[in-house]
């Protein structure tokens, strides 16, 4: 029997050639972009924005500015980082024009938490956090998160959440590598201080 030739699976573009395309108006390589990126610039979102409906209208801006701007994206950062910094501002832009609500909650449960350097290490201690569901120890962590400023909570979101290095993190916040590690280590100490009261 023949082989079908449209079977053939075609190779994966890597994302310089899908930068490229789409910078040539291909929009089907900017949906294989956003394909591979929604997911954790959605992720980074939520976590600054602490509500699901308005990190997916915050998402959806980020992709279109990044759309827009494609034409004057040069190859000195990879796709990945620029968007990364477009998603950063946009929810520190939103969340400013946000601050008149009082109450800021975040919605829902976020599966991502489970993966997350702070949920291992608090649940790992003999606290009372341990024993609280994934839910309960989430809303915890994230009323904990509020207390941060956006750039102390964008690196921990980056880091413990969505696992990136710290020269990645530092190239899409545009610090130094220490001054990430420093931001890290204070709003560990924050979230710590925050979460004090759950420890036995």
């Amino acid at each position: 029997m023949a082989e079908n030739p449209a079977a053939k699976k075609r190779p994966e573009l890597n994302e310089t050639d899908l930068v490229r395309r789409a910078q040539l108006d291909d929009m089907s390589a900017y949906e294989e972009l956003i394909r591979r990126y929604y997911d954790r610039i959605y992720g980074l979102v939520y976590g600054m924005v602490s509500s699901r409906e308005d990190a997916e209208d915050v998402t959806q801006e980020v992709f279109v500015k990044a759309w827009k701007a494609l034409a004057h994206f040069r190859e000195q950062a990879s796709f990945y980082t620029w968007i990364y910094r477009i998603a950063i501002n946009r929810a520190i832009n939103f969340r400013k024009r946000r601050n008149r609500r009082k109450t800021v909650q975040f919605e829902e449960f976020d599966p991502d938490i489970k993966q997350a350097e702070s949920y291992k290490e608090f649940s790992s201690k003999g606290s009372v956090l341990r024993k609280m569901s994934l839910r309960e120890f989430q809303k915890k962590m994230n009323e904990a998160l509020l207390t941060l400023s956006d750039k102390h909570r964008a690196v921990v979101i980056l880091h413990d959440v969505q696992g990136l290095p710290h020269a990645e993190i530092a190239g899409i916040v545009g610090c130094s590598e220490g001054t990430v590690r420093s931001r890290l280590f204070y709003a560990r100490k924050r979230l710590q201080a925050e979460l004090a009261e759950f420890e036995v």
